[in-house]
C-alpha cells in the first residue's frame, strides 16, 4: 500500500532533554489506514505528531508528508500546509468558545481561501454527518464533551486533509463519549481519510487501528497490524 508519510533518520532534541525525544526513526505510514502510535509518557508520540504536522521541526532527517518534504518548509509555508493537508484532533478539543458550532468549523476553512458560498455548504454538510446540525447556532460550552469532540473533528477535516492526527481524542471523554468520537474516526476512516492515532488505550488500538507502532525512548520499539489487516 502507498505510503503517505515517511520519516527517514528523523531525531528530535530538545535543550531541557539529556536524551532525544526521538532518535533516528524511520518509519513510513500508509495511506486509508488508521496507524496507532502507542508508548509510554515521555516516549515520543507527541513529539512524532507535531513533527508530522509541521508544528516543529526535527534536529535532524526528513519528513514527507503527501509529496511535501514538510521539515524545509518556511514558517509561512509550513503554516499554508498545515491547514490544507494536516487535521488535527486533541484530547481537550481547542475550540474557539465565543463563536457558535457553525463558525468554529467555518473558520478553519476560511482561513484555508475557501469562498464563503463554500464554506457554508461544506459546515452544512459535515455537521449533519457528524450528528450536530441542531447545534449549529449553539456554542461550545454547550454541549456535551461528545458533541465538542465531534466538532473538534468536523473542524479537522472541513479542508479535506490528507491525513487526521489525533492525538489521545478520547482522554477527555467518558467511555460513551469515547465510543461514538472513535465511531466517528472508523466511519471517516472507510470514506478513505488516513488517520494517526495517539493512545494509551491498547484494546482501543487494536480494535480500531490497522496497525501499532510502538515508540520507547524515541525509538521504534515494535511494528505490528492488528487482526483489521487481512
Amino acid at each position: 500500500m502507498e505510503s503517505l508519510i515517511q520519516l527517514r533518520g528523523v531525531t528530535k532534541r530538545y535543550d531541557d532533554q539529556a536524551l532525544p525525544a526521538l532518535a533516528s526513526i524511520d518509519l513510513d505510514i500508509e495511506a486509508g489506514r488508521i496507524t496507532a502510535i502507542m508508548g509510554p509518557s515521555g516516549g515520543g508520540k507527541s513529539t512524532l505528531l507535531n513533527l508530522v504536522g509541521g508544528l516543529d521541526r526535527p534536529t535532524s532527517g526528513a519528513v514527507t508528508v503527501d509529496g511535501v518534504r514538510v521539515d524545509r518548509l518556511s514558517e509561512t509555508a509550513a503554516a499554508r500546509f498545515r491547514r490544507s493537508t494536516v487535521g488535527f484532533v486533541f484530547q481537550f478539543f481547542h475550540l474557539l468558545d465565543d463563536l457558535t458550532v457553525a463558525d468554529n468549523v467555518a473558520v478553519a476553512a476560511l482561513l484555508a481561501g475557501r469562498d464563503r458560498a463554500g464554506t457554508r455548504d461544506r459546515v452544512d454538510e459535515l455537521l449533519a454527518q457528524l450528528g450536530l446540525a441542531d447545534k449549529s447556532r449553539h456554542f461550545p460550552a454547550t454541549l456535551s464533551g461528545g458533541e465538542r469532540q465531534r466538532l473538534a473533528i468536523a473542524r479537522a477535516i472541513v479542508n479535506q486533509p490528507a491525513v487526521l492526527l489525533a492525538d489521545e481524542p478520547t482522554g477527555a471523554l467518558d467511555r460513551r463519549n469515547g465510543e461514538t468520537a472513535l465511531a466517528v474516526l472508523e466511519d471517516l476512516n472507510r470514506r478513505g481519510q488516513t488517520i494517526v492515532l495517539v493512545t494509551h488505550d491498547e484494546q482501543l488500538a487494536q480494535q480500531r487501528a490497522h496497525r501499532i507502532v510502538h515508540l520507547v525512548d524515541g525509538a521504534v520499539a515494535g511494528d505490528e497490524p492488528t487482526r483489521l489487516v487481512a
